[in-house]
């Protein structure tokens, strides 16, 4: 898999170069550096990129600014706000993203990485030594590697047909995605807070197999896998899941304790729907996934 690092041919306006009007009796400076609207300009250059063919909405324009318009949700390891990035004067191109933003290594907790981490490794057995034992330069690397992780991942199985927001760009410990939601700013709402008429659950059920077979087709288990990491977006006969919260994603066969991870995620995803009107066997689903693991 490759990224592009790098602007593309497609970034068609480049932000101006300060220059300093010398023919007034006092220097102006007739470029500045801030944006004409907005907080900032596009982050989009430097940035490492999602996978193409890019869907039409991603705003790729140097020209383009930016501006955070908030907190969506708060959480152990990140923070995820919604950012609005738009082309001034230019119609159609505005876009609103969540940005994922990870603790620094002060302020995240690492008590759950070591059964994550399990099977990744790292070119330098240095490297391996500070993660294991925990040094501040093993949390540091511990801390990209969630976020290289998760937007790699994102990029994998979005490329595989997965019910998941597109990897727009990450830039060091920020990641911007699709936004889940209406043109409002609203977002879709997580499965736990949501209440799906009991006749819907079967197509949404089915739905969630299908993504969770892929994935172990892969060779992936999600790891944390609950109605807490599963959105309804849509409505209707357009209700249908997304799955978020990627940077733990597990190696079945490579982590020795892959199968406990895969079996939890069906365990909690079958006791949700079947607490909620539509009973799920949730060892044959586990049964099912494992199958599809060992079948690659």
């Amino acid at each position: 898999m490759s990224f592009n690092r790098f602007h593309d041919d497609d970034d068609v306006f480049t932000p101006p170069l300060n220059r300093v009007d010398t023919h007034h009796e006092f220097a102006v400076d007739s470029e500045p550096e801030a944006p004409p609207e907005g907080e900032c300009w596009s982050s989009w250059e430097g940035a490492a990129h999602g996978p193409k063919p890019r869907p039409d909405w991603v705003v790729t324009d140097l020209g383009a600014v930016e501006e955070d318009l908030g907190v969506l949700k708060t959480g152990k390891e990140a923070d995820v706000h919604l950012v609005r990035r738009w082309v001034p004067a230019v119609e159609g191109r505005d876009v609103l993203m969540a940005a994922k933003r990870y603790r620094s290594t002060d302020h995240r907790l690492f008590h759950r990485d070591a059964g994550y981490l399990e099977g990744r490794r790292v070119r330098k057995s240095r490297e391996m030594r500070a993660m294991r034992t925990r040094t501040a330069f093993g949390k540091e690397l511990i801390s990209g590697m969630w976020a290289a992780t998760e937007f790699e991942t994102l990029a994998t199985v979005w490329a595989a047909g997965l019910p998941v927001p597109y990897p727009v760009q990450l830039s060091e410990t920020e990641m911007l995605m699709e936004f889940i939601g209406d043109a409002d700013g609203v977002a879709a709402p997580r499965l736990a807070q949501a209440r799906p008429p009991v006749e819907v659950l079967p197509v949404l059920f089915e739905q969630l197999r299908e993504a969770m077979l892929t994935l172990a087709e892969l060779g992936w288990a999600h790891g944390d896998l609950s109605p807490y990491n599963v959105l309804l977006a849509g409505r209707g006969d357009d209700a249908h899941l997304v799955l978020i919260d990627w940077p733990q994603v597990v190696d079945i066969i490579g982590n020795p304790h892959g199968p406990e991870f895969l079996e939890r995620d069906a365990r909690t995803m079958g006791d949700w729907f079947t607490r909620h009107g539509f009973e799920v066997d949730h060892g044959m689903l586990f049964g099912d996934l494992m199958a599809a693991a060992l079948s690659r």
